[in-house]
């Protein structure tokens, strides 16, 4: 099972709890090129192929352009994806657990680099802020 980097000079855990179907939270989180429509801090995704192990997908937040490849993938339950981008190396894993009707969503997210050493608050503060928009996004469309 792939984790984050628990050494990294940036590591960010959060989670949040939905009230919808686990299968609405899923499909949301995963139709990648969808993004851009319920999380404001997407400007564009594009996922070539299917989701799988191994896929790669291009986005862009925040004014950078990313490619994360999946790294596991266990539908209904986790997706864990990563890469190097602008002298970050971010891991993300994402779980999705049932509880009655209610989804617990928890995300975990680590950035290592020279980048991050030089400047370790600042961004720990930005991935801080990103998670807790994402979260909240996906909370608010998938309660809609």
């Amino acid at each position: 099972m792939r984790t984050i980097d628990e050494n990294a000079p940036v590591v960010v855990r959060l989670s949040t709890e939905i009230d919808a179907p686990l299968e609405t939270v899923w499909a949301l989180h995963t139709a990648i090129g969808d993004w851009p429509v319920w999380n404001t801090d997407v400007d564009q995704a594009r996922l070539d192929g299917p989701l799988a192990e191994g896929a790669s997908f291009t986005w862009r937040t925040h004014g950078l352009d990313i490619t994360s490849t999946v790294q596991e993938l266990v539908p209904g339950a986790r997706i864990v994806w990563g890469g190097p981008a602008n002298g970050i190396d971010g891991i993300h894993v994402w779980t999705f657990e049932r509880s009655g009707g209610r989804v617990t969503v928890r995300t975990e997210e680590s950035w290592s680099g020279e980048a991050v050493t030089a400047a370790a608050d600042q961004l720990g503060e930005a991935l801080r802020g990103s998670l807790e928009d994402w979260l909240r996004c996906l909370k608010n469309r998938a309660e809609k």
